[in-house]
């Protein structure tokens, strides 16, 4: 309980350090990042002066992260409208062909770094690799929940590695973000015209939502006489997460069926959250076909899927061992770098040649989310078009119905991490290359045919 407490008064200091002071509103950093970072400089100043943090005050602090994400993932289609696949790609086709070959991109640099210089001149082992795509990719949340992960792989420097990779790429997100957004402002290939500052509302700097403008949290769908609205909730969240966890069984089991499988315990390491957010899914399903009443609100979903992740990332990044990060300090910088320098990249090249209309709102939008979590991407969107006239805003969103269950933190992104340590960087990178190029093919007689 002690614990709790701690952790909730850092969330509470963080949101008004946010409130208070300017360079942290420009910087759009969320409370729980500021939060984290208190409690990373709290600890670690602590222990500079010789006096140890209380045991109680920071108990299961390292744990929660690898817990927590399970219920982020579990909540992620709880409460959604799924659309049919067809009606998703014509939509957004091609912002989800772009979105795909920016984050298989992220694996090809990671990939290709660890080949060229991580493992022959740094000496690191390969999983090194997955560390720009799970931080930049993937973001807090993804990194934090990992840690179990790169525990039973015997590497959990991973962890600390992943999040400072991920503080690193939504801080690049933002200060590049807004330079490239002056940049097309300046240059005119966007239809807003005004400075780009202009277009950030206070509610965007400070984090207090006006009070005419404040929207309902959720819509109670069950009396609280029967069984509190919000209870109902967490049970459903928890039956996803059974399910998640049944098939996580299901797949230890098969392992043992399959020697090469068993051999590099690529089932048994495969982590749970993706598990649960399959869960989610058919629950969603069954309910969207068996219960006319709608029990499953959207709104309560994300609050309790928020909440899960703003603790989650507190408790992850204030336990980042400092002292693990320092000692790769040069190849993390590498990795945070060309990451960065890839996104812009495909911003300003890659982007003009896929996208017909709106390129820079569609591809500004995907670097804010390939780079640090959805609300950044929406922010910078937000910025470059503020009344979300161009069709970019309704793509992306179509986009991340298909996207995030495989890359944000996804299947893919829960199966690379087993895969480089078992594989090595190689064999990653070859998939990752022939990932880029499926989507550039798709994109190159797709759109011949008029498919895309």
């Amino acid at each position: 309980m002690v614990s709790f407490v701690a952790l909730s008064l850092l969330l509470a200091f963080g949101y008004w350090l946010r409130r208070r002071l300017i360079v942290l509103q420009r910087l759009y950093l969320p409370a729980s990042v500021i939060a984290g970072l208190l409690g990373l400089i709290a600890l670690q100043v602590a222990q500079r002066l010789d006096a140890p943090v209380p045991a109680a005050w920071t108990a299961g602090w390292s744990a929660l992260p690898g817990i927590l994400i399970n219920v982020v993932f579990a909540c992620l289609f709880l409460g959604v409208h799924i659309p049919g696949i067809a009606r998703v790609w014509k939509s957004a086709g091609r912002q989800l062909a772009y979105g795909q070959i920016v984050a298989w991109g992220q694996y090809v640099m990671g990939a290709g770094l660890a080949l060229l210089l991580f493992i022959p001149l740094f000496g690191l082992p390969p999983i090194f690799g997955s560390i720009l795509p799970v931080g930049f990719e993937g973001g807090h949340g993804t990194a934090g929940g990992l840690g179990p992960v790169f525990d039973e792989l015997g590497w959990s420097a991973g962890r600390d590695f992943a999040l400072a990779a991920a503080t690193g790429g939504i801080l690049g997100a933002i200060l590049f973000g807004m330079a490239l957004i002056n940049w097309a402002v300046r240059k005119g290939v966007v239809a807003e015209k005004k400075p780009p500052l202009e277009n950030i509302e206070e509610e965007d700097w400070t984090g207090l939502i006006p009070t005419e403008h404040r929207p309902a949290a959720g819509r109670l769908t069950v009396s609280s006489d029967v069984i509190e609205s919000l209870s109902l909730h967490l049970g459903i969240v928890a039956m996803a997460i059974l399910l998640g966890l049944l098939l996580k069984d299901l797949l230890v089991r098969a392992e043992s069926f399959v020697p090469v499988l068993a051999e590099h315990r690529l089932l048994s390491s495969f982590p749970l959250f993706p598990l649960c957010m399959l869960g989610g899914l058919a629950i969603q399903l069954f309910a969207n076909r068996f219960d006319p009443n709608d029990h499953i609100d959207s709104g309560l979903m994300r609050r309790i899927q928020n909440s899960a992740l703003d603790y989650l990332v507190v408790a992850a990044i204030a336990t980042i061992r400092l002292d693990v990060v320092a000692a790769g300090w040069l190849p993390l910088l590498i990795a945070v770098a060309v990451g960065i320098g890839w996104n812009i990249c495909c911003v300003l090249f890659l982007a003009p040649r896929i996208f017909r209309d709106a390129w820079f709102e569609r591809a500004i939008a995907e670097m804010g989310q390939s780079m640090g979590v959805t609300a950044t991407g929406l922010l910078l969107l937000r910025v470059v078009d503020p009344d979300y006239k161009s069709p970019a805003a309704e793509a992306f969103a179509c986009k991340q119905l298909m996207h995030e269950p495989f890359m944000g933190g996804g299947l893919w992104t829960g199966m690379a991490v087993p895969l480089f340590a078992a594989l090595g960087a190689g064999p990653i990178l070859g998939i990752a290359c022939a990932a880029v190029t499926a989507w550039a093919l798709v994109l190159l007689f797709g759109g011949r045919r008029g498919w895309i």
